[in-house]
């Protein structure tokens, strides 16, 4: 069961990274965007890594401080501190 858990926890961060990217070229194209709430929900479902990771190699929503601080909130409140703790702890 852990294991689908780790399985699961990778593909939302490469769908994250992907939708960070999708979002940035959207962006550049004046054409309709994801919402920040979706965003934020990718990043809170486990798949903060590839979020920040798309944040940081797309410049993507890095200067926006009220999105910033709620990524960094939903990266620290986490359900990925929870796996980690079940599989190491």
């Amino acid at each position: 069961m852990l294991q689908l858990a780790w399985g699961l926890c990778l593909l939302v961060n490469i769908a994250g990274f992907f939708v960070y990217g999708y979002d940035k070229w959207r962006a550049r194209r004046q054409g309709r965007r994801v919402p920040e709430r979706t965003l934020l929900w990718f990043l809170f479902a486990t798949g903060w890594v590839g979020c920040w990771a798309a944040m940081s190699l797309f410049r993507h929503k890095t200067v926006k401080a009220s999105f910033r601080r709620w990524a960094i909130l939903w990266t620290i409140v986490n359900p990925f501190w929870a796996m980690v703790w079940l599989t190491f702890g």
